[in-house]
């Protein structure tokens, strides 16, 4: 009896131990190939997250980044198709990005395109890529509406699925997420299995959220580099303006018999609403011009070059500096906005009678310094600005007026970009000071009057920034 008990005490004792060393082998495998599952997927987001790292190494499409964002996830979870939408500039809609071929209807459609996909399935893919969807409107909408993400099995509260299930077109399952950074909505990332494929699990949303995440980041990493992208053109744009602009001012002051001459621009901007240019009317005479348009930036200095275009052509061999001015006004007003006007002033010098013909068409009353008594006056001659006005009042107040000039005086033309500069507290350069600064220099020259000019509203000012433009044209009687 007892040989017959330790034998099947035996028997038993390795039917055990084989038993034990199936079930752990069993086990092992089951976690090697668990295992692998979780290095497969592992890999699957890594690529995916290296896939839209490596899209900003270069200047990426957005609807290249739609395909990756959608496809990727796709690609992680196994699922039969995806779909990004993405807010329009307004704010208000959402608007399809990107639809992978295979992806069930995540938006309501209605029968006879259901009726058409019968027939030719381009028509319902046709449908999807221009439907727009407005917040709270279906899943999508709820989701974008609600920020919150999704994971439905079942569609009892999503009818625009629900009608769908058991079609061909229909869906099982469907997870959708809303993508946000910081403040700012960006859209909505939906994933879907047809009918022939299989419920997503717990674990699969878990895995989608966090794609959806790192999706929101792209994407708002994607309209700051944009956004960088086109400020950087911009700025190049602005940088090629201000060199024609610069062109187009002149580079140095002409030498002329008995006058010396010198000017400055000095702009706020990338580019310049003021204009000074010097021009040969004939054999005697040389026309100056300052100019202001009003507002800043691009707009100004467009006006600005017109402005320069027309007065040159209408400037040559005309010595009235008035009838110069009203053929400028009468060629540019059409042309100009109701709330944009240009100040200028006019003058011409005839260097064999020492004359200075002045027309002022509302500008800045330039400043007489008179050598014998060192005086500084504003010289008001009448006249209003171009642009405003078609020519029967504007031309009945600008009017040529005679400047006598004697030995060392000077007349100093500027924009209000000099008196109006504003230090730290808030206050104006102001004529007073800019006066003081033309009878400290007049007696040194031309250009003396005007580096002192800029060096004292430059010391005055200190480190407040400026939005006007600054120019300066100071003539003296030699």
């Amino acid at each position: 009896m007892w040989p017959t008990l330790l034998l099947g005490l035996l028997v038993a004792s390795i039917v055990g131990w084989i038993l034990t060393v199936y079930l752990q082998t069993r086990r092992i495998r089951m976690l090697e190939r668990s295992h692998e599952e979780i290095q497969v997927e592992e890999t699957l987001v890594f690529d995916f997250l290296h896939g839209l790292g490596e899209a900003f190494r270069e200047t990426i499409r957005p609807q290249e980044l739609h395909r990756l964002i959608v496809e990727g996830a796709t690609r992680i979870l196994d699922a039969h198709g995806g779909a990004l939408y993405v807010t329009d500039r307004t704010g208000a809609k959402l608007m399809p990005a990107f639809i992978s071929k295979g992806c069930p209807p995540l938006v309501d459609i209605p029968p006879h395109i259901l009726q058409q996909a019968a027939a030719n399935p381009l028509s319902l893919e046709s449908y999807l890529q221009l439907h727009t969807l407005i917040s709270g409107e279906g899943l999508i909408g709820r989701v974008w509406q609600t920020g919150q993400s999704v994971y439905l099995n079942e569609f009892s509260e999503t009818p625009e699925l629900e009608k769908l299930r058991g079609s061909a077109f229909g869906s099982i399952s469907v997870m959708a997420a809303a993508l946000g950074y910081g403040n700012q909505d960006l859209g909505v990332l939906a994933l879907a299995n047809g009918p022939a494929g299989t419920a997503f699990s717990q674990g699969d949303f878990v895995v989608f959220k966090s794609l959806s995440e790192q999706s929101a980041f792209a994407l708002y990493n994607a309209i700051i580099y944009s956004m960088a992208n086109e400020k950087k053109r911009l700025d190049h744009d602005l940088e090629i303006a201000r060199d024609i602009q610069r062109i187009l001012l002149p580079s140095e002051a002409p030498v002329i018999n008995g006058f010396q001459i010198s000017g400055i621009n000095v702009p706020a901007r990338q580019v310049s609403g003021d204009y000074f240019d010097y021009i040969r009317v004939d054999e005697e005479r040389l026309g100056v011009a300052i100019a202001d348009v009003s507002g800043k930036g691009v707009p100004a200095s467009l006006i600005m070059a017109i402005c320069r275009s027309v007065l040159r052509a209408e400037a040559s061999g005309n010595p009235s500096p008035a009838d110069v001015l009203r053929k400028v006004n009468r060629q540019l007003y059409p042309d100009i906005k109701e709330d944009m006007f240009i100040s200028m002033a006019y003058l011409i010098l005839n260097h064999q009678r020492n004359g200075l013909t002045l027309a002022r068409a509302g500008h800045d009353a330039p400043l007489l310094y008179q050598g014998k008594s060192q005086t500084v006056t504003p010289v008001k001659s009448p006249g209003m600005v171009v642009g405003i006005d078609s020519g029967n009042v504007f031309d009945r107040l600008t009017v040529d007026f005679a400047v006598p000039l004697e030995r060392d005086d000077c007349l100093v033309l500027y924009t209000d970009g000099v008196t109006e500069a504003l230090n730290t507290e808030g206050d104006e350069f102001g004529l007073d000071r800019m006066m003081e600064s033309v009878r400290a220099s007049a007696n040194d020259g031309a250009q003396a009057i005007v580096k002192k000019i800029i060096r004292d509203v430059r010391d005055f000012t200190g480190s407040a920034p400026q939005n006007d433009d600054t120019t300066l044209i100071a003539i003296r009687k030699t």
